[in-house]
């Protein structure tokens, strides 16, 4: 079976034969430049995640970093192995000339969408998915990579509720001096941290912001601003973000604390990475005082 796959991608160029390869069983979740499947694989019966990517909008992105030599996102999300994110097996391109990954399939809704539907999974949980999602950005960072595009949307719940799991690198780009400087802005509006709304210089401070963001409202259900297509992300920040203890007056103050830390508006007052973030938290247990 391995002679007669290697012999056929040989004959395609060395690229994927989806239809070939693959049986599809169902279209999963849609992204902006990709579509996704629940997929079996031929070769091994084995049930994947199989994510393709449009040519033309991959394209229209990847010219933003013209001369830069930019890895594509299957080159960098097989490059990033962590328990709290999607493990992608095998990335290249179809013989349609589409990008593609192959990863593991996870059954389980996103974070945003369980935020929206306010889901019991938090109950005794914040915790640990926001510790969770930390140490999966953290992960993304020594591996030498910046998300960009940290938010509940980019996380499932895994094991029935149980667990976070990152997943989409679809904007990520290394963290290098010329995938940094200001200009590209792209990231979901309401989780965009100041500087990349205004244009300028970007760090790992980019995704220790969303992140912030997503663990406010991991806590309360709510954003820090108010709510719409756009946010006070992506206004700049002209006001201040909205005391976390508003919305939850019984937070763990050490929790409430590091997660101000991280949406500090000014990226030299903010938290500055999420090991940092996973010190603060190391002793809080449960998200509110006294239990």
């Amino acid at each position: 079976m391995q002679f007669l796959d290697a012999l056929m991608k040989f004959l395609a160029g060395g690229k994927l034969s989806v239809s070939t390869r693959f049986a599809l069983l169902r279209e999963g979740i849609q992204g902006t430049m990709s579509s996704f499947y629940m997929a079996r694989d031929l070769r091994n019966d084995q049930v994947v995640g199989l994510k393709i990517l449009d040519p033309k909008k991959t394209a229209e992105f990847e010219a933003r970093f013209k001369g830069l030599n930019k890895p594509t996102e299957g080159e960098i999300a097989i490059q990033i192995e962590h328990p709290q994110i999607v493990k992608t097996f095998e990335q290249g391109l179809t013989t349609e000339g589409a990008q593609y990954l192959v990863m593991e399939f996870i059954e389980g809704p996103t974070l945003h969408s369980a935020l929206i539907g306010h889901d019991p999974a938090f109950e005794g949980r914040r915790v640990r998915f926001i510790r969770e999602a930390a140490e999966a950005v953290a992960a993304v960072h020594a591996a030498g990579f910046i998300h960009r595009d940290v938010c509940p949307r980019n996380f499932i719940l895994t094991d029935s509720g149980q667990h976070v799991k990152l997943i989409d690198f679809g904007l990520s780009v290394p963290a290098t001096k010329g995938f940094m400087q200001p200009g590209n802005r792209t990231g979901t509006p309401n989780y965009m941290a100041p500087e990349l709304v205004r244009r300028r210089a970007t760090d790992f401070r980019l995704d220790v912001f969303a992140f912030g963001v997503t663990a406010y409202e991991i806590c309360t259900f709510e954003l820090p601003w108010m709510r719409g297509t756009t946010g006070m992300a992506a206004m700049g920040h002209d006001q201040t973000p909205a005391d976390i203890r508003i919305y939850r007056p019984q937070i763990h103050p050490v929790l409430a604390k590091a997660i101000h830390a991280c949406i500090e508006p000014e990226p030299p007052k903010r938290c500055p990475s999420m090991e940092k973030f996973l010190q603060m938290i190391r002793d809080v247990k449960h998200e509110d005082a006294g239990t």
